[in-house]
């Protein structure tokens, strides 16, 4: 387990971020294992059951540090609705709004054709495409 520990201090510190308890406890959550999308309610709930003493505010500002350090994207599926996705590879997204689930779509199996050109001054950093999927027959 440390050897995890010592991983997430090293993502920390290579991203510039100060290593604190909270920190570390949320970025071994987040960053142990496969890659993962999560919403700030369930990595608290995460935190809850791996008795982190962590508030829900303390994570949703953890998610935007590790967010603004490269460390995480957040995926809008709706209006007041993030995911934080651990994967920083350029891929795209379907989103089960039955499970409430983000499921990766590799880059390489969605094509883009005659993107517009971006306003003056501006130039296109990155395409984000987010499929809805439903189980439900013909809704």
């Amino acid at each position: 387990m440390q050897r995890t520990y010592e991983n997430v201090l090293g993502l920390l510190r290579d991203a510039g971020l100060r290593p604190t308890r909270q920190r570390l406890a949320l970025g071994k959550l987040l960053f142990d294992g496969d890659n993962k999308h999560v919403t700030a309610e369930q990595l608290f709930g995460f935190a809850k059951q791996a008795d982190a003493k962590v508030s829900l505010a303390t994570v949703y500002n953890t998610l935007h540090q590790f967010k603004d350090a490269g460390l995480l994207r957040e995926v809008v599926v709706e209006p007041g609705r993030s995911y934080f996705d651990t994967n920083m590879e350029n891929h795209h997204h379907f989103f089960d709004e039955d499970r409430g689930e983000l499921i990766d779509i590799p880059v390489e199996l969605v094509s883009l054709l005659n993107l517009p050109e971006p306003p003056a001054g501006t130039t296109i950093q990155r395409v984000d495409i987010v499929v809805r999927i439903s189980s439900r027959q013909g809704q």
